[in-house]
């Protein structure tokens, strides 16, 4: 399962291209956040706004003890195999980190990451800090991060992909998405997810993108990004899921609904892609009860994003304290 380190090369890219996808990037990065809060608000607002909290109350109260403990217990599970991908990232990269370690540097990197924003760049940075003492690069630091992100993207893709495909007519009409729209987009985000393997499986040679030179994961490594990517996926949508209550929409089902507000609360840049995943989530699933959703929703980000977020702040004010005495 080993290849060699990821190749990074700067040379050769053109200045005033890279000015251009600069300035570009610039202007979208200012403009595509605003306009997605702003959307976000709007579809918020139209879902939520006649809600009562006596409404919303009553749904937490429905929840019960199990349903509690299994989102705290499937959002750890969650950040455990985070670890196991960034372990395999690392190794990808070719260093060599005590799991210990990685189990550390990946729940603190994702955990505020994910609460913050800015994943890679926040994350990469955590990262950086935690692993500079057992010799790992720079390099080796963007090529797991981009490990992480890459495993994120194809488990989504696939597993939705499958959820949307196999999903009854019956069960996407009880959605926002026609079911012609959900099979076909299911094909496609699920093709698109084996054709990643298939790449890394027929593609030894590197490749240049963006002035960068990468060689791609072997297809045992890329097949680990595949299982694990989808395992992982699967198991932060059940958080949500678990806690609305029963007659809902079908895991399936919900799994399609819930990567599409995943990639919309992504391509906000909001930080946990926070109003522009729920609001998604929202229009998705109509049939839901506003105050069963909103109150699923609290409970999602508590589990998957709250306390992750705090915990992971104790123990870095913990870390720091330790540097400074010694």
């Amino acid at each position: 399962m080993e290849t060699e380190p990821v190749e990074v090369d700067l040379a050769g890219v053109p200045p005033a291209p890279r000015r251009r996808l600069t300035r570009a990037t610039r202007i979208a990065l200012r403009v595509v956040p605003v306009v997605m809060l702003i959307a976000a608000a709007w579809v918020l607002w139209r879902e939520f706004h006649k809600l009562s909290l006596q409404a919303v109350t009553h749904a937490i109260a429905g929840w019960g003890v199990a349903a509690v403990a299994a989102a705290i217990a499937l959002s750890a599970a969650s950040f455990v195999l985070m670890a196991v991908i960034e372990w395999v990232g690392l190794r990808w990269t070719g260093a060599r980190v005590p799991l210990r370690t990685v189990a550390l540097g990946s729940f603190l990197a994702n955990a505020i990451a994910h609460a913050i924003g800015a994943n890679l760049l926040i994350s990469g940075a955590i990262r950086a800090r935690t692993y500079d003492r057992h010799g790992v690069t720079l390099t080796q630091v963007a090529g797991a991060t981009v490990f992480a992100a890459a495993s994120f993207g194809v488990g989504l893709a696939a597993l939705s992909g499958a959820g949307l495909l196999l999903a009854s007519s019956a069960e996407l009409d009880a959605t926002a998405i026609a079911p012609t729209v959900g099979h076909w987009l299911g094909a496609a985000l699920l093709t698109g997810a084996l054709a990643y393997v298939a790449l890394c499986a027929l593609r030894r040679r590197p490749f240049t993108a963006f002035g960068r030179s990468v060689t791609l994961p072997d297809v045992w490594d890329a097949l680990a990004q595949l299982v694990l990517g989808v395992v992982d996926n699967g198991i932060a949508a059940a958080i949500l899921w678990i806690l609305l209550p029963a007659g809902g929409p079908s895991y399936g089902t919900f799994v399609g609904a819930y990567a599409v507000a995943c990639i919309a609360g992504l391509a906000s840049s909001v930080p946990g892609g926070a109003g522009v995943f729920e609001s998604a989530m929202a229009a998705l699933l109509p049939e839901i009860d506003p105050a069963v959703l909103a109150a699923a929703f609290l409970g999602y980000r508590l589990a998957f994003y709250i306390l992750p977020l705090i915990i992971a702040a104790a123990a870095l004010a913990i870390d720091a304290i330790r540097h400074r005495k010694s």
